[in-house]
Order: structure tokens, then sequence, then C-alpha cells
């Protein structure tokens, strides 16, 4: 009797757990991304910021170019959201109702679909022109490698050649990557959507957001850091959520504990 009476509590129990891990799927959604993506897709002000920012990389290239330096002068620019255009991916999250996951993102990264971003391709001519390369250092892994090439010489990008893109091997961190550009040129320009493409003194988000760090180094944008829109994802969501794993309501509850009204 004892035996079957733990057998129906573990049934109930498996039962109970089952239903809740469905209730939970079924509660999941990507709403909280529908603004952004459609802002960013669709919104003219996003073709004109990337214009705007592409406009002042290229002057701003320009008076670099007539500077002595001791080495050769060279560009580092991010590629997601700065140089090609993903936002077919967000909205695909958003109508599949999917999680972002490594195996989704390479479905979309492997066909080498993505558009240049508004004034991209102009600018990495312009750089080309001046004789100052630019290298591709991005958080794509390296088994995206091919497929990047392939998407950046399709829309045919300036240097789009092996030697100028560097992508992610182990650590998310790109002070490593810019090291290496920086043994053998001197950075005179960085572009990005993410303030962790531009130093590695922006990845401690911890104090106010980084906001700090904004204002230590507020004379740099517009001068030798060049910061695009996205809206959509970035190192700043890590503000959001405290841990890993949270469920759906959770993360919504955190989202909202961000906001600050004016009552």
């Amino acid at each position: 009797m004892k035996i079957k009476t733990l057998l129906l509590a573990a049934f109930a129990f498996l039962l109970l757990i089952s239903c809740k891990t469905k209730t939970e799927k079924e509660n999941f959604n990507q709403d909280h991304l529908i603004y952004a993506t459609i802002w960013y897709q669709n919104s003219p002000e996003t073709k004109a910021l990337y214009y705007q920012g592409f406009n002042i990389a290229g002057e701003r290239l320009k008076q670099y170019s007539k500077q002595k330096t001791a080495k050769p002068k060279a560009v580092v620019v991010d590629i997601d959201e700065t140089m090609l255009n993903n936002v077919p991916f967000q909205a695909q999250e958003i109508i599949d109702n999917k999680e972002f996951s490594s195996e989704f993102w390479n479905e979309w990264s492997q066909l080498a679909r993505a558009e240049a971003t508004p004034g991209a391709i102009e600018f990495s001519k312009l750089c080309d022109s001046l004789g100052i390369p630019i290298f591709y250092i991005s958080n794509r892994k390296v088994n995206e490698f091919d497929a990047t090439l392939r998407n950046l010489d399709s829309l045919g990008f300036a240097f789009a050649k092996p030697e100028f893109i560097i992508l992610r091997d182990n650590e998310s961190s790109k002070k490593a990557r810019r090291e290496k550009v920086m043994e053998n040129y001197e950075i005179v320009l960085l572009i990005g959507d993410n303030l962790n493409d531009f130093s590695e003194v922006f990845e401690d988000r911890s104090d106010s957001w980084g906001t700090p760090t904004v204002e230590k180094f507020k004379n740099e944008f517009g001068n030798r850091f060049i910061v695009l829109p996205n809206p959509m994802y970035g190192d700043w969501e890590k503000n959001i959520y405290p841990s890993r794993g949270m469920l759906p309501a959770q993360q919504d509850s955190a989202r909202r504990s961000v906001l600050k009204g004016f009552k």
C-alpha cells in the first residue's frame, strides 16, 4: 500500500512539473522586442542616424588621414548592426516566438543575406581611397567566418578579405583582438553599436549601467568613437536581468522594474 501511495505521489509530482513547464512555455513571448524591431526595420530615423554616423566618421577620417603617425593608420568596425543589418533575424524571433540560440542565429548567418547598413559600404570605400584599412572585429564565432566573408564581399565592402576579418574564438572581449591590430597599426577610429566595441573600459556596467565611464570619455564620441543605433539588444541588457534562466514572468517584472516614471 505504501509503495502504491509513493508511486501515485511521484506521478502527481511529474504531472505538476509537466503542466508547469508547458504553462511557462505558453507564457513565453518576444513581444518586448516588437517596437524596437519595427523602429529599426522601418523608421527613416534609423536610416538617418546611420548616415549621420558614417558622415561624421568620414569627416573625422579625412582629418586623421593628414596626421602623421608612427604606424600605418587603421579603422576598426563591428559587423552586426554596424556594417550588416540583421533585423530579419530579430523579426523572425518575434514571428516564431523563439528565444535567441546559437543554432537559430547560425541558421540566419549562414545564409549570408544580411544587407548593408545605410552608408556603410560608402564609408568602407572612402577608407580604401584614403589607403586606410578596415578591420572587421566581430563577436560572430569563427565557424561563421566563411559565411561572413561571403556576405561582406557580395555587398561590395572594401577590405572584405580574410586578413581583415577577426571573429570571436574564446572570449567575447575584443581587447586582445584590438591589441593584435595595434601591433602593426594605429587605430584612429572605431565604429560600433555597443560601447564594448570601442574599449574594454566600457565592459564593466556595474556602476549605473556604465554611465560614469561614458561621461569620462564623452569627448571621444563623435571623434574616435562613432556609435550607431541598436535598441534591440546589447550588453546594456545585462543590467536588466540579474540571473540567467529567469521565467518569462520574472523577465517581464525585471524589465518593468528598471522603468523610471514621473510618479
